[in-house]
């Protein structure tokens, strides 16, 4: 039987997520920072998007076909990408019935609360230790060293490289090397340069000015027996007593074991709320942040163009249609967007009332489910929306995901929120005797007594999600 190639017409269903659509979606996900970029960019490639001013917003004509009023409690609508990018659109029956102002917000009135932020550049690890070998007496070809150990210093003050490597991509031996190693692990911070835990610590002990002998022993031998706190076998191994042991230990526990950490420590970082929920006559109301994000209008000379009976090119026509298209489109996606974030917030508000009311304690569980339900939205578009998002309330500001939190049992029946049970185990470890700390297992017992049940296992993983030690090395012995 021959083989032979033909064409046969099918019919078949499929998602197409049309180039608009993607839009609208890369927009909802976008942090309130990166729309402003995305709106700059944006007004940068279209002609036909510009800047409203305020003033400009108040003088424009009051039409029957005004753009909806964001602060009107309809439905939102989610972007299903039906019949976006249609050509046979009329665009001057659009352009002469629709009053292409920019996208409102939905509150402007309300005073927001005032933060400042602060701009400036921090001395870092890097700078401080170039200050000093700039100060210090190094030859043409000492200095090319130096400067490619410093580069290879982590944030740690911990040096990321062998001897060997240095020497190998200075070109020089491994001799010299180690000479301007040693000379910059006698800058400031003491410690700086280290390669490992055991360097760090023993250039610590060295520079004290009444060294202690055994602190050093321990340090240098007897590190993994320091960590399991064995000093009954460090004391036998060194031939000492335990209280001479214990008094090393207390030498070495005072020590940084990463020195590089005072250049970051203190470093803060600035977080600008999107949204703002305020408790006003017993009753909260909520407003998007909006300051410093730009309002966009089409601009009149193009509008007109496209509604005059004035002859133009057929591709000049094309190219303002096109570009009418995107513009119309982004002010909308910007206006979906808020709204979308507006009613989120809304339903999260409904939801959590008692957390705001009285904080993270009464913190109730929930999930994505229950607010696209509430909203009537997809789960992933409620995902999108909260997506690095962060709300000011009245107990503070939270991202928007910490809303969402998983169910816990209690003995009565009743549900507790994961967070607010995190919550109540960092409390309870902050009232612990720190020189017998509660272990997991003792967790578990106290929470009962608060109407929690949950398991062992599950008190580590949340211990270990708050970054809180076991209880032996949370153990403080002086």
């Amino acid at each position: 039987m021959a083989l032979e190639l033909k064409q046969v017409p099918k019919l078949v269903q499929q998602l197409v997520i049309t180039p608009q659509l993607q839009q609208a979606i890369k927009l909802l996900q976008l942090t309130r920072v990166e729309l402003v970029d995305l709106i700059d960019d944006e007004i940068k490639e279209n002609p036909l998007l510009e800047i409203s001013e305020l003033d400009e917003e108040e003088d424009e004509p009051k039409g029957d076909h005004q753009p909806e009023d964001l602060v009107q409690k309809e439905k939102t609508l989610e972007v299903k990408g039906e019949g976006e990018g249609s050509d046979d659109f009329d665009w001057e029956s659009y352009v002469e019935n629709y009053n292409l102002g920019s996208y409102r917000g939905f509150s402007d009135t309300e005073e927001k609360p005032s933060f400042e932020n602060f701009i400036f550049k921090k001395t870092t690890l890097v700078d401080h230790l170039m200050w000093q070998f700039r100060l210090s007496d190094f030859t043409e070809e000492e200095e090319r060293i130096g400067e490619w150990i410093i580069g290879n210093i982590d944030e740690d003050g911990y040096l990321k490289a062998t001897i060997d490597e240095v020497a190998q991509e200075t070109e020089t031996d491994e001799g010299r090397a180690e000479e301007v190693l040693k000379r910059i692990q006698q800058f400031d911070p003491v410690g700086v340069g280290a390669r490992d835990l055991k360097e760090c610590l023993l250039l610590q002990l060295r520079d004290l000015k009444e060294r202690d002998s055994i602190a050093e022993q321990i340090v240098s031998h007897h590190l993994p027996h320091l960590k399991n706190r064995n000093f009954q076998h460090i004391a036998k191994k060194l031939g000492v007593t335990p209280a001479r042991v214990m008094e090393s230990v207390k030498l070495i526990s005072d020590l940084e074991p990463k020195p590089g950490r005072i250049f970051a420590a203190d470093e803060a970082q600035t977080i600008i709320p999107d949204v703002f929920i305020y408790k006003i006559e017993g009753d909260y109301v909520i407003a998007l942040n909006e300051d410093d994000v730009p309002r966009l209008k089409i601009n009149a000379l193009y509008r007109n163009i496209l509604s005059s009976q004035s002859s133009y090119q057929e591709g000049d026509r094309k190219y303002i249609q096109d570009k009418l298209k995107a513009a119309v489109w982004l002010i909308k996606s910007i206006y979906q967007r808020q709204k979308t974030i507006y009613k989120v917030t809304e339903s999260i508000v409904k939801f959590q009332r008692e957390f705001l009311d009285n904080g993270v304690n009464y913190l109730k569980p929930l999930v994505l489910r229950d607010v696209a339900e509430d909203i009537q939205m997809h789960e992933s578009t409620i995902s999108r929306a909260t997506n690095n998002k962060y709300v000011h309330t009245p107990q503070g500001i939270f991202g928007l995901k910490f809303f969402f939190n998983n169910s816990i049992s209690s003995i009565r029946g009743e549900d507790h929120a994961s967070e607010s049970v995190k919550h109540l185990i960092r409390e309870i470890i902050a009232r612990e005797n720190t020189r017998n700390p509660f272990s997991d297992e003792k967790i578990v017992k106290v929470l009962r007594g608060y109407n929690i049940n949950i398991a062992r296992r599950t008190v580590a993983k949340y211990r270990e999600s708050l970054k809180i030690l076991s209880s032996n090395e949370r153990r403080k012995l002086f």
